[in-house]
């Protein structure tokens, strides 16, 4: 995705994409030298391995709680 610099305010920056949508970015996750009008290249993905280690910690975490609290008052979401 691209999307190119508007303006700055602040400590952010005001990107507009292709499709006209705006969003503020944190003018520190900017590449060096960055000025109004520059087209910038735009990467997101998933990190499934990190996300697999988060899920095993809040899951480690709830069963403890279970244990220490012996289930009453604690109010569990739905199983995966």
């Amino acid at each position: 995705m691209k999307a190119t610099i508007d303006r700055f305010e602040g400590d952010l920056a005001v990107l507009i994409t292709g499709d006209g949508t705006r969003f503020n970015l944190p003018v520190s996750l900017l590449p060096e030298g960055c000025r109004e009008g520059d087209v910038l290249n735009l990467s997101i993905e998933r990190d499934l391995e990190e996300t697999a280690q988060a899920r095993e910690r809040v899951s480690s975490l709830m069963e403890r709680l279970k244990k220490k609290g012996g289930g009453s008052g604690i109010i569990q979401g739905p199983e995966e």
